[in-house]
This record gives structure tokens, C-alpha cells and sequence, in this order.
């Protein structure tokens, strides 16, 4: 079964760039179609399917043992009206292409050491021959300013960048990282923050501020197992991250983790 890809709206997808009450909300590591339904009713902007076999979200396909026909939709084959982003580690670009025809992508993903040659192949490949249009999310690992630095090799080549945590398992570890490294970004390609956000994060969220943050990545703390997320948690969050901080007659006193 093949999904057609959701229009490209431009930025805000979910609001304006530079934090606020109106921020892009992608909710990833999806793979249920009910739950994905659940999720897409409460108005999130974005649905994130990992494609990665690895990840214990990994979202499979089914084989169509035809050798020349690409493998079919299986798993994540939800028809809700939200646009869908392939996660991809480090994949050949025919890879990417099946995912993206047979699952309507509107977005992809890379989250491993993609080059910028590689991100020009794939576009080439994709548009106009196979989608009218594509959107490409270059998610950066961070655990120093140099891996933020990184950035200026995708200058010109993505339309977003993910800021996730370094670590092992390429994302889904459900740890922060320290956001005030994000200083050193003083790029003009809006960001989406991720890293072990939760509802314990609320806070320090509306408290943290830089001029590209476009919006929120969420994942592994809103779930009840692997893939499965928490309607309630997700809800509960989309409305007090709307509530300005600080309260009335509040302080913050401590935003970034000790690490």
C-alpha cells in the first residue's frame, strides 16, 4: 500500500522559530497504526518512523519476494493526515527512496555520518522523478561544541537540524545533554531540540532560548514500551509547554544539567 506524501508546508510547521507558545511538536519512534492515530488527533506536527533494524523502534516492511517489485508498507501504515519523516541511519539512497514512495515521507531523516555529497545524491535522486518534493532533518550527536560545529558541512543542503544526544545506540537513550552548548550554533537552518526530553523538562524548556529553535523532538520518555506512546503524557505536554514561564513571581535558578 502507498501513501502520498503530505504537502511541504514552509516553516513554522507548529509556529515560529526562536521558542515560544507555538513550536513544531515531532513525536518519534512510532510504529503503531492506532497509536500513530492517537498521537496525529492531538495535533503534533510531525510522526518520526525509525528505519534504522537496529533501533528497538525499527519499522519493518514486507517482503514482496518478487525481486524487482520494492518491498510494501507494513508496519507504521497509518493513513492520519500528519506528515511523516523517515528516520535513517547511514542508508543507501534506494533504500531511503522505497521508504519514502511506499510510506508517503514528507521528510528524511539522517541520523549517522551522512556527508553532504551523499544528501545531494539522495535529493538528486528523489525529486522531481519520484516526489515533487522532500525534506531533509540532518540530526547532529552532541556532547562537545565541535559536534555542534559540525553543522556548517550541511550549509545550503537541509532545511532542518536535530540536536540529539550523543551516545552508543544512535539516538533513544533517553538522556539530556547539555543544551546551553547550543551557543556555539550560530547558524541561519532552524533546529529541533531533542535529547531525553520529558515532562520533567517543562521548565527548563520555556526557560531555554536561541533565535533557530523551531521546535521539540519527543521519544523514549513518553512511552510505555518500545514504540508505544502515552497518549495522556503527550496531551499533558503540547498544553503547558503553551504556558509562559517563569510563573508569576518565579525564578529559574538552574537550566542545564550537570553532566
Amino acid at each position: 500500500m502507498l501513501f502520498p506524501p503530505q504537502h511541504i508546508t514552509p516553516l513554522p510547521l507548529g509556529g515560529g522559530v526562536g521558542g515560544g507558545a507555538s513550536m513544531i511538536i515531532k513525536v518519534c519512534g512510532m510504529r503503531e497504526a492506532q497509536n500513530i492515530d492517537e498521537v496525529a488527533a492531538l495535533g503534533v506536527d510531525l510522526i518520526g518512523l525509525i528505519f534504522y533494524p537496529r533501533s528497538r523502534r525499527y519499522v519493518s516492511q514486507l517482503p514482496t519476494r518478487a525481486g524487482i517489485i520494492p518491498d510494501r508498507a507494513g508496519q507504521g501504515q497509518s493513513t492520519a493526515p500528519v506528515k511523516k519523516v523517515g528516520v535513517f541511519v547511514d542508508d543507501m539512497p534506494q533504500t531511503i527512496l522505497t521508504r519514502v514512495v511506499n510510506y508517503g515521507l514528507s521528510y528524511v531523516q539522517l541520523h549517522g555520518n551522512e556527508s553532504p555529497t551523499m544528501i545531494e545524491n539522495l535529493k538528486r535522486t528523489l525529486v522531481p522523478d519520484f516526489v515533487p518534493e522532500i525534506g531533509i532533518i540532518k540530526a547532529l550527536s552532541v556532547q562537545s561544541e565541535e559536534d555542534v560545529e559540525r553543522w556548517r558541512q550541511y550549509e545550503g543542503l537541509v532545511d532542518y537540524f536535530l540536536f540529539d544526544t550523543k551516545c552508543p545506540t544512535v539516538g533513544g537513550s533517553g538522556k539530556r545533554f547539555n543544551w546551553d552548548l547550543l551557543k556555539a550554533y550560530d547558524g541561519n537552518i532552524p533546529f529541533l531540540l531533542s535529547g531525553g526530553i520529558g515532562l520533567e523538562d517543562l521548565d527548563d524548556l520555556k526557560a531555554f532560548s536561541h533565535p533557530m529553535l523551531a521546535g521539540y523532538d519527543l521519544n523514549s520518555k513518553f512511552e510505555d514500551a518500545p514504540a508505544l506512546k502515552n497518549i495522556e503524557k503527550i496531551k499533558e505536554f503540547i498544553e503547558k509547554i503553551q504556558t509562559p514561564y517563569p510563573p508569576q513571581g518565579g525564578t529559574f535558578n538552574s537550566l542545564f544539567p550537570k553532566i
